[in-house]
């Protein structure tokens, strides 16, 4: 069962068009990495799954149309972006509070729960924990929400190590049971190719890569080249050539992987990986004219160079 479901969602800003016509499907229980390079589209697509902002096309959310029936829908969604969005005059106990009175499917004593692993005082004022600490209580009283979906745009922005590795700990130990579902955007790409069940690259409005992370795992090789193998590994036509300590690293797509590792080291690419292939400097350039979405799904045409 669809969680989201968008055709030819679109969405201008006068003369820009910031979603242009995408067709997209997230199954219900899993965990979706939307990456895109900055105004790519990314944050208007969550607020129009928010029902923040007004859309033309078609989306439902959990069934809902997210604008007109927002009220009953965020009954069952939760969102994160940046942590600072707490309010800093606030106590701890009295934000359990208030979450508590606003919203029907709280459980404070889950909240209270998850606190009791951290630092945090009941009685701090928000202002005065640090940003790692602010993330913490703001992810322990989302995950004492029992919501369908969660969003989360950028979530560990401006946190350390430690604190990002904590939180995505949490999301998957603590909140994820592979019946809610997540979508997640962020920069830092590395941190969630073990956490995301399905991957999503959008660019000027427009889904130019869709897979779960099975699917790209299985598509999708780097290899390290042997010097002396370089151009039989050059025929065979690379997505993507890099450098690395004078050796060539070369992406490919739907390759066999004894075939590459007669040429040399064979490995999964990364995500940050595969986003500079796809993306390169297009990332930058204006999209051609077109009437619909350049859609590329793993299971069907493959990615658009």
């Amino acid at each position: 069962m669809a969680c989201i479901e968008a055709r030819g969602l679109r969405k201008a800003f006068g003369p820009t068009i910031a979603l242009d016509g995408v067709n997209l499907r997230v199954e219900e229980g899993r965990i979706l990495g939307l990456i895109g390079p900055n105004g790519a589209g990314k944050s208007t697509a969550l607020n129009s799954i928010l029902g923040l902002t007004p859309f033309e096309g078609e989306l439902r959310v959990l069934g809902r149309n997210p604008w007109t029936e927002r009220d009953q829908l965020m009954r069952d969604v939760c969102f994160i972006a940046d942590v600072a969005v707490l309010p800093r005059w606030m106590r701890v106990s009295q934000l359990l509070d208030y979450v508590a009175g606003v919203h029907p499917r709280f459980d404070r004593a889950k909240a209270e729960g998850f606190l009791a692993r951290t630092e945090i005082k009941r009685t701090s004022k928000i202002r005065q924990l640090s940003k790692g600490m602010v993330a913490q209580l703001h992810l322990a009283v989302v995950m004492a929400i029992d919501a369908r979906l969660l969003v989360l745009d950028e979530p560990t922005l401006g946190l350390d190590l430690l604190f990002r590795k904590q939180f995505y700990d949490s999301l998957l130990n603590d909140y994820f049971d592979r019946t809610r579902t997540i979508v997640v955007t962020t920069h830092q790409v590395e941190e969630i190719q073990n956490v995301i069940t399905d991957l999503m690259f959008i660019n000027h409005g427009r889904i130019v890569l869709e897979c779960s992370m099975e699917q790209f795992e299985r598509r999708y090789a780097e290899l390290m080249v042997h010097p002396d193998h370089l151009a039989a590994a050059q025929a065979l036509k690379p997505l993507h050539t890099r450098q690395l300590f004078g050796r060539s690293i070369l992406l490919f797509e739907n390759v066999d992987r004894p075939q590459l590792a007669a040429l040399g080291d064979v490995r999964t690419p990364g995500i940050a990986d595969l986003f500079v292939a796809i993306m390169g400097d297009k990332a930058s350039e204006p999209p051609p004219a077109s009437s619909g979405s350049s859609r590329t799904t793993a299971s069907q045409e493959g990615v658009s160079k």
